[in-house]
């Protein structure tokens, strides 16, 4: 891709306020850390308001990666974008960071795009992978877990009531040829009634899925226990969070980690202007730390 393209990574980044209110105060030198860049909606709008910053990005789906350096074009030499997960980045000895941001949400153009295999509606392979250079499917997976490890991970990080019946049926329908196939599948496990609402049915399922195959809570974890140690003092941790075993991870290391001064008690939340503009601000919680 070149500049004179247009970027096909198009992202709508959530709590644009909250976070650049959040970052407000950083100390100097301004050096921010994305551990998402993803398309850099937050990043660009933080270059912007910081004219003196520079920013480190990191992502573990090289086509964000790309789309990344494309959008922070017109800030040229303040930053630089790293192919890597969070959890794997190793950063310079110093100087350390005035500010980290991880928005731990699932990109648009990952979600849309078939050939990713995250999406419920377009049929792709049964991959979910943020990286498709790297790791074991969803497919893979979903082959290897037993009926009681699957109705376990559906229960715990897809928060679903009917994760054993989901589970069973996926079992004895295994393996799935498409993403298509496997959200059908988990649409039969319930009641008709309950095959049509707002929300698809195979939606939980499809969440624990990726979330498992891509350890975002073993990241995550990783994340919080050494996050602090790159900060500068005063220096600003913000997780945008969308599942609750995501919060309550957050949570709880803000509140136990002597390192951290919590900034929020109760997470930052979408106003009703953007939960009505994006939809997918609906369930974002932000939640702010200092490093003392």
């Amino acid at each position: 891709m070149t500049a004179s393209q247009p970027n096909p990574y198009c992202h709508q980044p959530v709590l644009t306020q909250q976070v650049l209110a959040g970052f407000a105060t950083m100390p100097q030198p301004e050096h921010l850390l994305d551990c998402t860049i993803g398309g850099a909606g937050h990043s660009g709008l933080l270059l912007a308001a910081h004219p003196h910053g520079r920013l480190t990005g990191l992502d573990q789906d090289p086509s964000a990666c790309e789309a990344a350096a494309m959008a922070l074009a017109p800030f040229p030499g303040r930053w630089q974008v790293h192919n890597c997960s969070f959890a794997d980045y190793q950063p310079p000895p110093q100087p350390r960071f005035s500010g980290i941001l991880a928005d731990l949400g699932v990109s648009s153009p990952q979600l849309e795009r078939a050939e990713r295999g995250f999406s419920l509606r377009h049929a792709g392979p049964v991959d979910m992978r943020m990286n498709q250079g790297q790791g074991e499917t969803a497919g893979q997976l979903l082959q290897r877990l037993s009926e009681v490890e699957l109705t376990a991970l559906i229960r715990t990080c897809g928060e679903d009531r009917r994760a054993r019946a989901i589970a069973r049926r996926l079992v004895a329908r295994r393996p799935f040829a498409t993403t298509t196939d496997l959200a059908a599948a988990v649409a039969g496990a319930y009641p008709r009634q309950q095959r049509h609402g707002r929300i698809h049915p195979a939606t939980r399922t499809f969440q624990a899925l990726r979330m498992a195959v891509n350890r975002e809570l073993e990241a995550l974890s990783t994340l919080l226990q050494r996050g602090p140690e790159w900060l500068l003092p005063g220096g600003i941790l913000a997780v945008i969070s969308f599942h609750s075993l995501e919060d309550r991870l957050v949570k709880q290391a803000f509140l136990k980690d002597a390192r951290l001064e919590r900034l929020t008690r109760k997470p930052l939340t979408a106003d009703p202007e953007e939960a009505a503009r994006n939809p997918r601000s609906r369930s974002a919680k932000l939640r702010l730390a200092r490093r003392v």
